[in-house]
């Protein structure tokens, strides 16, 4: 049994600009029913990967696939993109941008009035259809074009910061539709700097900085990988007595004075434990510390190599 090949796929993709490496030696996957975060910081390369993803921009070198082949033209309507510039006519009614925007992706008036209506009551914007898009507040309109996306059911959408001007409330529900869409069987590339999104709706991700690959692979493996090991500790102990400590760091949490302590290897948790135990120290808190996504990001990217020479 052949198994299907992944919705997208980059091999080896270098794209130079004006002697700079905007993509360098990129290669990456993403399959059908997840959300993948692609991160980095400003400049990195991922607008440039975006658009030759999207057929856009030709690479330089290597090679990418959608639905397993090379770019072909009828993929443009299989494809949708949220880009982080808004982009819908302003003095349109809502219903007949939407509408608009379906017809261009293929869909009959019929089905894309149907769909417009769906969508505008899943993301709580019923009473907007009649609405010039410029009467609405930048987040409502931020749900518009998340509609506009979807509307037409594409495989593949790319969303380059769909949470842009969105209040919690909207956030959360924008995260219901994505993360919904995605475990319906499409596939999501999820562009942003927001790392609680990413947290909450992504298995896998890309990292790059500097045109390179940083970070690649599932969510839950990287932040083990990248865990900074530290324990915070409530207790009545003197720390600086103890022989396990590398360092500590006061830290404020919940009003407790607390401690993020980091062991001398090969020391673990269970051994300061035991040490506080053999202090007679009351213990109030001990918790191993999840590293958070936004930490290794930063740190990734502070010591993303530097373009070699070209």
């Amino acid at each position: 049994m052949t198994s299907q090949p992944p919705p997208v796929r980059v091999m080896h993709v270098s794209k130079r600009f004006e002697g700079t490496h905007a993509l360098d030696d990129v290669s990456l996957d993403v399959g059908a029913g997840e959300v993948f975060g692609l991160l980095g910081p400003n400049g990195a390369g991922k607008t440039t990967l975006i658009r030759t993803i999207l057929d856009i921009m030709k690479p330089d070198s290597g090679t990418v696939e959608v639905f397993g082949r090379r770019f072909a033209p009828e993929d443009r309507n299989r494809i949708g993109y949220l880009p982080e510039e808004r982009g819908i006519y302003q003095r349109q009614t809502v219903r007949d941008v939407l509408e608009y925007l379906g017809a261009l992706k293929g869909l009959s008036p019929s089905d894309a009035r149907t769909r417009a209506a769906r969508w505008l009551e899943r993301l709580e914007l019923s009473d907007t259809a009649q609405k010039k898009v410029e009467s609405l507040s930048k987040g409502n309109q931020q749900k518009i074009q998340i509609a506009a996306t979807i509307l037409a059911s594409p495989p593949i959408v790319i969303l380059d910061e769909p949470l842009s001007g969105l209040d919690p409330v909207s956030a959360r529900l924008a995260n219901s539709v994505i993360r919904d869409y995605a475990a319906e069987g499409h596939t999501v590339i999820l562009s942003t700097h927001q790392m609680a999104q990413v947290e909450t709706l992504c298995t896998r991700v890309f990292m790059i900085a500097r045109g390179r690959r940083v970070l690649y692979g599932g969510l839950r493996e990287i932040k083990r990988e990248h865990a900074t090991g530290a324990i915070r500790v409530v207790s009545t102990a003197r720390y600086e007595a103890c022989p396990l400590i590398a360092s500590m760091e006061p830290v404020s949490a919940g009003g407790a004075p607390a401690v993020d302590v980091h062991l001398k290897p090969p020391a673990t948790p269970d051994d300061l434990l035991q040490w506080l135990a053999a202090q007679r120290a009351s213990v109030e808190r001990f918790e191993k510390l999840d590293t958070p996504l936004e930490d290794i990001f930063v740190r990734a990217a502070l010591h993303a190599p530097a373009e070699a020479a070209g």
